[in-house]
This record gives C-alpha cells, sequence and structure tokens, in this order.
C-alpha cells in the first residue's frame, strides 16, 4: 500500500477488538436471543416480504471469514486491495468485516440459533480495503474496492469505517452513485468524530447514526445535518473471530444495519433507483427526537417494515443543501477508524456467566 507522507490513514479497532472467550457452540443457543436489534426492527416480519434475494453488498474492511457457518454460501469471491491484502477478501484476521457481513447477511446456524442477518439472502463481496498485518488502511485502498465492487455488480455497498477527506475517494464514491449503488457509511464516534465524518458526510451517501436498545440516540454516535437515518449500535450482537461471538458498539454496526435494509428494499423494488431507495428508507424512518429531520436521528430510526410496504411517490425529493462547517487537518500519521465509523467493541465478555437476555 502506497503512504504518502501526508496521506492520511485508518487506525482500526484491531487493539480494541473484544471477543467473547469461550467458543461459539456454548452460547450458540443465546445468540439469537442476544440479537436485540432484529426485535427492534421487526426483521423477522420484514424477512417475510424480502430476504434480499439476489441483492450483492459489498463490503468495504478487514476482509471475510467465509468459514463461519452463519456465512456459509453468502460470500462471494472478493478482491484484496493495498500492501498485504492478496486473495479473494475471504478471510479476516481481525474480526471486524465479518462481523459486518454477518450483520447484513448472516444465515443462522441449521438448528435456528446463531446470528442471522438482516437480508440472508443477499450476498456478500468481501472487499479487502484495510490492512490485517499492521491494522492500518488508507483511502487509496477503499477507493480501489469501490470501484472494483461498482464493476462486480454490487448493487450496496458498505464501507463501515471513516476517513480523512480524499478527491480520489470522493470521485470513486461519486462515481458508484452515478452508478445506481446505494452507498451506505457510518456517521463516526465520538469522541474522536466532533462532525459526521467522511465519506458518509458526502451527498447522495446514506449516512447512518446510532441508536441503543431503548430508542434513545447513542452518546457513542456522532451527530451533524448529514445524518439521514439512524439504526442499533450499542451492544450489537454479531459473529467474532474463530467460533466466538462479540459484542460491538459504534456507528459501525449500525451502518451494517442499513446495509442490510438497503438489500431487503433493492429486492422486493428492483426497479427502484439507488436514490429511490434511500428516499424510501429515509422517508419511511420513525421519526425520533425533535419532529422532522434533525442531527441526532436523521429522519428517524429506519425501519424495514415501512420500507417494505408504504406507498410513496416514485421519485425522491432533492437532498436537502447543508453548509458544511471547516474541517480540521487529521493527525500526519492517522484518522481514527475505532473512534470514526468503527464499532469500539466491548470488553472481553465470558458468557458462561448469567447473561440478561435482550428483548425488544
Amino acid at each position: 500500500m502506497i503512504r504518502p507522507p501526508r496521506f492520511a490513514r485508518l487506525m482500526l479497532v484491531a487493539t480494541a477488538l473484544a471477543l467473547f472467550a469461550t467458543p461459539a457452540p456454548a452460547f450458540a443457543d443465546q445468540i439469537r436471543d442476544d440479537e436485540w436489534h432484529l426485535t427492534a426492527l421487526r426483521i423477522p416480519e420484514a424477512q417475510g416480504l424480502s430476504q434480499g434475494e439476489g441483492i450483492i453488498v459489498a463490503v468495504a474492511d478487514t476482509g471475510v471469514e467465509d468459514k463461519r457457518p452463519e456465512l456459509a454460501g453468502a460470500v462471494l469471491p472478493g478482491q484484496g486491495f493495498g500492501e498485504g491484502n492478496d486473495g479473494d477478501g475471504r478471510s479476516d484476521r481481525i474480526g471486524h468485516g465479518t462481523a459486518m457481513a454477518a450483520l447484513i447477511a448472516g444465515r443462522g446456524l441449521p438448528n435456528g440459533d446463531g446470528v442471522l442477518g438482516v437480508a440472508p439472502k443477499s450476498m456478500i463481496l468481501p472487499l479487502k480495503a484495510i490492512t490485517n498485518e499492521n491494522g492500518l488502511g488508507a483511502p487509496a485502498t477503499i477507493a480501489a474496492g469501490v470501484e472494483w465492487a461498482i464493476d462486480q455488480g454490487a448493487r450496496v455497498i458498505c464501507i463501515a469505517a471513516a476517513t480523512d477527506e480524499d478527491d480520489h475517494l470522493r470521485q470513486t464514491i461519486e462515481r458508484a452513485l452515478r452508478s445506481d449503488v446505494v452507498v451506505v457509511a457510518g456517521a463516526g464516534n465520538r469522541p474522536a468524530a466532533t462532525s459526521v465524518a467522511f465519506p458518509a458526510r458526502l451527498p447522495g451517501v446514506l449516512a447512518v447514526g446510532g441508536t441503543d436498545s431503548s430508542g434513545a440516540h447513542a452518546d457513542i454516535a456522532a451527530t451533524g445535518p448529514e445524518v439521514l437515518v439512524a439504526a442499533p449500535a450499542v451492544k450489537v450482537m454479531s459473529v467474532g473471530l474463530g467460533d466466538k461471538y462479540r459484542l460491538g458498539t459504534g456507528t459501525s454496526d449500525a451502518t451494517a444495519i442499513v446495509a442490510g435494509v438497503a438489500a431487503l428494499v433493492r429486492a422486493r423494488f428492483p426497479d427502484l433507483s439507488a436514490a429511490e431507495v434511500v428516499h424510501r428508507i429515509t422517508a419511511t424512518a420513525t421519526d425520533k427526537g425533535r419532529p422532522g429531520r434533525d442531527d441526532e436521528y436523521g429522519f428517524g430510526i429506519v425501519n424495514p417494515v415501512a420500507a417494505l410496504t408504504a406507498q410513496l411517490p416514485s421519485t425522491p425529493p432533492p437532498p436537502p443543501e447543508t453548509t458544511e462547517p471547516p474541517r480540521p487537518e487529521a493527525d500526519d500519521d492517522i484518522a481514527e477508524w475505532a473512534a470514526g465509523a468503527g464499532a469500539v467493541l466491548v470488553g472481553v465478555l465470558a458468557l458462561v456467566v448469567v447473561r440478561r437476555r435482550l428483548r425488544g
């Protein structure tokens, strides 16, 4: 990966990853109950209408481990980008990309337990755009991944990361939008993200904020005029490294959930443009906070059932104009991904103790 002297890079949560210390089989029967976001968003009802059939969702991240049982048959051959990211993207030494993929397209386990994604019949295209060897990536590698995903027919691109402003990445995302791709990105995580992160703040990108299990705004989620919707972002259950599971807190998880909703909508309404898909998701969101759009929730908490059933005008209104405040220049070496859109994973949890099950 080429890194010019002042080229901003992404810091992954490699050192912050905290995975359950007990192998999955001991707790697989509890995992589905702990996916509180499935109940909160009425995902089972939504899946009675659409499961993302035929939709390719590209995940620009740390790769996706296709050997996870919940992802069996759900991961297409992808591509690695940048130094140390050779291969087809179907490996992940950090675990973040695999967790995001399972939130989108996890198929659960044969016994009905394990992690179930929002769009379990969608297909994941792994873009290994963030190097596992040193936990660093660059906008150039993400841009290369996005370009490749466009050419491979991705209908949704999930970018659960944040980085410095970069002209090439901006132009690549603009190309994706022109190519009728829904681009979903996280608003960013406090305290490092004091405003909506790049690339989520770009016009046309579906920028995602975060909520907790009560529906309140998640303190960790960045706010700003570019936020369009919010989704669960606190203690979100997904797969971890190896055969473990993990709870994630951050707008990464919310981003993956909304990317799954976009796949549901694209499968149910195949003739809608990317802009119309985004409009359908924002127009049907459940309003929270101040009436109408606000900087914490955007247009509200994503509502998959409404997005799949509401009668809406076919043409979305033009996006509101926003005045973007000056952005401070990032550190010469890194722009934090963990404190940007990356999930801040809660400390190591041993699930052998009695655990409170989160129920909607």
